[in-house]
C-alpha cells in the first residue's frame, strides 16, 4: 500500500480576496487547472465578473460575499461554499489591505484583515479538512516579512503575524494530511496602494530607495503569483512546499551584453507600492 494516495479528482477551492489582483488571478488559474472555485470578497460584483469569465471558459465558479472582519460573514461563507461546490479541499488566503502608516486607524484595520481575518478563514475551513485527512491551506504573503519597508509598519506587522501563524500551523498539522504553505510575493502590479495620498506615496518611495529596497522597476504580474499557488496545490501528497518566494526578475542590462548598444531603461514603473 502506498503511504499517500493521489489527490481526488474533484478538489473545490475557495479564494478569499478574489475581486482583483492576485486573488482574482489565483481563482482563474485554479479554475484553469480544473478546480471548482468559490470566490469571496466584499466587492461581490467584481467577484461575479471574474466568476462569469471562468464559466465562459468552461470552468465552475461561484461568487459569494465575504468580509473577513466579520466572524459571522466568514462562517456563512464557509457554509455556503460547501453547499455550492462540495467539500472544500483548498483554501487560499489572499485578501489583503495596505495603507500607509499615516492613514487613521491603519494598524488596527490591517491587522484585522491581513492577520485576524486569515485566522477566521482558516478556523472555518480547517476542521473539515482535518476530518478528511487532506487539504491545502495557502497563505499569500509579502516580501516585506523578509525586507521590512519604512512607512508601512502596520502592513509589515500584519504580514509577519500571518506568516508566524502559518509557520506554527505547519508544525501543528504535521501528520494530519493537511498542508499549510506560504507563497511570498515580491513587488507586484496590483491595485493595492493605488488610493494612497500622492505626497505620502512619494515620501515612502523615497525612503525605500534610501534603504536600498527599490533596486529596479520591474513588477510581478498577478498571474505569476497565481502560478506559484497552483504549483503548491498541485504538488502530490507526500510532498510539502512550505515556502515559495516569488520575485520579479530585474530587466536585462543590454549594455552588459553588448557595450555598443544603448542601455535598456526597462519598463516604466507600474502598479502600487
Amino acid at each position: 500500500m502506498p503511504r499517500f494516495g493521489p489527490h481526488p479528482d474533484r478538489r473545490p477551492a475557495v479564494v478569499a480576496g478574489a475581486s482583483s489582483g492576485i486573488g482574482a488571478a489565483t481563482a482563474v488559474a485554479l479554475a484553469g487547472a480544473g478546480h471548482p472555485v468559490v470566490l469571496g470578497a466584499r466587492r461581490l460584483d467584481r467577484c461575479e465578473a471574474v466568476a462569469a469569465g471562468i464559466r465562459d471558459r468552461g470552468g465552475e465558479a461561484h461568487a459569494l460575499w465575504l468580509d473577513l472582519t466579520d466572524p459571522a460573514s466568514v462562517e456563512k461563507f464557509a457554509s455556503q461554499a460547501e453547499e455550492v461546490a462540495g467539500d472544500i479541499d483548498v483554501a487560499v488566503a489572499c485578501a489583503g489591505q495596505s495603507l500607509p502608516d499615516s492613514a487613521p486607524g491603519a494598524f488596527e484595520a490591517m491587522v484585522d484583515v491581513n492577520m485576524v481575518g486569515t485566522y477566521r478563514l482558516v478556523t472555518a475551513m480547517l476542521p473539515a479538512m482535518k476530518a478528511r485527512c487532506r487539504g491545502d491551506l495557502v497563505f499569500v504573503s509579502s516580501e516585506v516579512v523578509r525586507h521590512p519597508r519604512p512607512g508601512t509598519a502596520a502592513y509589515v506587522a500584519s504580514k509577519w503575524g500571518m506568516e508566524g501563524y502559518a509557520r506554527t500551523l505547519q508544525m501543528q498539522l504535521e501528520g494530519t494530511g493537511v498542508r499549510a504553505s506560504i507563497v511570498q510575493a515580491g513587488q507586484a502590479a496590483t491595485e493595492m496602494g493605488s488610493d494612497w495620498d500622492p505626497d505620502a506615496t512619494a515620501a515612502i518611495l523615497e525612503s525605500w530607495i534610501h534603504w536600498g529596497l527599490a533596486r529596479h522597476d520591474n513588477f510581478l504580474l498577478p498571474d505569476a503569483v497565481a502560478a506559484a499557488v497552483v504549483t503548491v496545490v498541485a504538488t502530490p501528497p507526500g510532498t510539502h512546499l512550505t515556502m515559495v518566494e516569488v520575485a520579479p526578475e530585474a530587466p536585462i542590462r543590454r549594455r552588459q551584453l553588448d557595450p555598443d548598444r544603448p542601455a535598456n531603461p526597462g519598463p516604466p514603473s507600474q502598479g502600487a507600492p
